[in-house]
């Protein structure tokens, strides 16, 4: 061990100082010098080590040289005090705060902790408990230590509530999937039930209001604003009103079927017919239409309203403002330049047990519960090729365009039948509709921060506060400023949900089959296109980095 009298406090006593004489001491080791600081009065300073390194080096170079006469002074060691660091996410809605205990200088205060927030303006959510606990901590640490904990933490802003409209009454569409049921518990599938029928004053719908959320903050005391819930119109229609004590409750005014719309519900008057033929003629009717038997071959029924045919509905033409139900059929042939002899257009929905050779095209869903064969389908929605159960379901041939997705038991045949779907085509419109709503975003910023500015401009309140006119003036621009923040809220959640259904867009819509899909069926997802050449097994298809992808490990 190197003479402990080679090493010794400086005047302040800051620092450790080892004086030596290469020639008179001989040479030295970083061992022998750290040995030296750990001696009581040293050990609570922190080593330097890299002058320790070089000390070492030039002493033992200087050892039986000349220049090794003259005595060497290194500063070894310095007293440090203790250190706060805090980091702060990006976010700002997290600071870590780390402590450092000292090498024999000043240790941290509590006074240090706040003045060290105060500096990083750090103003809530802090934790009391948390800074106590480090102090704490930091009391038993060795010299250099630290100990770290998160000492504030921001409140995430309440997102709110979109509006949810529930439906209270049942729709005819609905009676194809419940045939009733016997007294000996079998089902009978040629009965339906009666018809939905509604009382005045029944209950239609009830909305749940948009809820506004509530504000948050970070730990710079900044106020994080919640983007409302997205609204949802429910408006009366022809034979319905809102309550007038709760105008959340839609109920009828009037007796008759009820219809739902985009936008709400209406009753409609029911025109109730034996079968549509010849010698009825076409039918146009400003309500809903209840077919108890057949259309027949050529004729044409239109309805502002639902259409329900309870038989079968052959070569003929239905339109639809409302839904289209037919209980048994829909029977087509083939024309010349590929024109098929039935057409059914609805705004709403379509449902049916058996379709061949026929042209569907709907705003709603499609349904088919057993076949769909040979037809043209087109949907805003999905298609549903099923039963309830997924045992019956078959999609053969024709052309399919259902933007949000099909779902079938069986598509194609095993006979290898040409069979087209297309779904998932939109999704640059979605894309060209955030520019949009990206655009006016910032028309709305632009126009708020031109008020803002005007009311920058004012002069002090008291020499405006007595005029009338200017007063009038500073409401209607705070007025207008609230105006463009509530739409520029709205038009932000518009934003954020196209926004997510672009993220998910492929993952959401998307081709499933329960048992099979056969050779030679056309699959189209967006851009991605795919013809199989040989069976499937139950699977799941998707666009998958625009390239056709069998998942056949889930159909959840």
């Amino acid at each position: 061990m190197l003479a402990p009298g080679l090493i010794q406090l400086s005047s302040d006593k800051r620092t450790a100082e080892l004086r030596v004489i290469p020639n008179t001491h001989g040479e030295v080791t970083l061992d022998a010098i750290n040995e030296l600081l750990g001696l009581p009065e040293f050990s609570s300073l922190k080593p330097k080590t890299q002058v320790i390194e070089q000390a070492v080096t030039q002493i033992n170079q200087l050892v039986n040289q000349d220049a090794g006469k003259s005595e060497l002074i290194y500063e070894i060691a310095e007293q440090q005090d203790g250190k706060i660091e805090i980091l702060i996410s990006e976010d700002a809605m997290q600071a870590e705060m780390t402590l450092f205990a000292a090498w024999g200088g000043h240790e941290i205060t509590l006074p240090d902790i706040l003045n060290s927030l105060k500096q990083h303006k750090i103003k809530l959510g802090l934790s009391k408990q948390k800074i106590q606990s480090l102090l704490k901590q930091l009391s038993q640490l060795e010299p250099g230590l630290s100990c770290s904990d998160i000492i504030a933490t921001g409140k995430a802003p309440i997102q709110g509530k979109n509006a949810k409209v529930e439906r209270k009454v049942p729709l005819a569409r609905e009676r194809l999937l419940q045939p009733q049921e016997r007294e000996d518990g079998t089902v009978d599938m040629r009965n339906l039930g009666e018809v939905i029928m509604v009382k005045a004053n029944d209950i239609l719908m009830v909305k749940t209001p948009a809820t506004e959320g509530s504000p948050g903050y970070n730990v710079k005391g900044e106020t994080l604003l919640a983007t409302p819930g997205k609204d949802t119109n429910m408006l009366p229609g022809t034979g319905s009103r809102l309550l007038e004590s709760d105008p959340n409750v839609l109920i009828a005014s009037v007796a008759g079927q009820p219809v739902e719309t985009q936008t709400g519900m209406q009753v409609d008057n029911v025109l109730q017919i034996k079968d549509v033929d010849i010698g009825f003629g076409n039918v146009d009717f400003e309500g809903s239409i209840l077919v108890s038997g057949d259309v027949h071959e050529g004729m044409v029924v239109k309805s502002t309203g639902d259409i329900t045919v309870m038989g079968f509905v052959d070569s003929a033409q239905l339109i639809a403002e409302g839904d289209i139900t037919v209980s048994k059929g829909v029977i087509g042939r083939q024309l010349k330049d590929d024109q098929l002899s039935t057409k059914l257009h609805a705004k709403g929905q379509i449902s049916a047990q058996f379709v061949q050779y026929s042209e569907l095209k709907a705003e709603g869903d499609i349904l088919v519960t057993k076949q769909l064969l040979h037809s043209h389908t087109a949907t805003s929605k999905t298609l549903t090729v099923s039963d309830s159960s997924e045992r019956r379901g078959d999609l053969v041939g024709g052309i399919v365009e259902a933007n949000k997705g099909v779902k079938a038991v069986i598509i194609g045949a095993t006979a290898g039948t040409k069979t087209e779907i297309y779904c998932a085509m939109h999704q640059s419109e979605l894309k060209e509709s955030l520019k949009h709503f990206d655009h006016r975003l910032k028309q709305m910023t632009v126009a708020r921060l031109n008020i803002e500015a005007s009311l920058n401009k004012l002069p002090p309140k008291a020499q405006w506060q007595d005029d009338e006119l200017m007063v009038e003036q500073v409401k209607g621009m705070l007025q207008e400023k609230r105006r463009i923040q509530a739409d520029a809220a709205k038009e932000e959640a518009e934003y954020r949900s196209v926004e997510q259904e672009i993220e998910h867009y492929y993952r959401h819509y998307r081709i499933q089959a329960s048992k099979h899909i056969f050779a030679n069926v056309e699959l189209h997802i967006g851009p991605a296109f795919n013809r199989t050449q040989r069976e499937h097994g139950p699977c799941i298809v998707v666009n998958e980095n625009q390239e056709i992808h069998f998942d056949h490990s889930s159909r959840s």
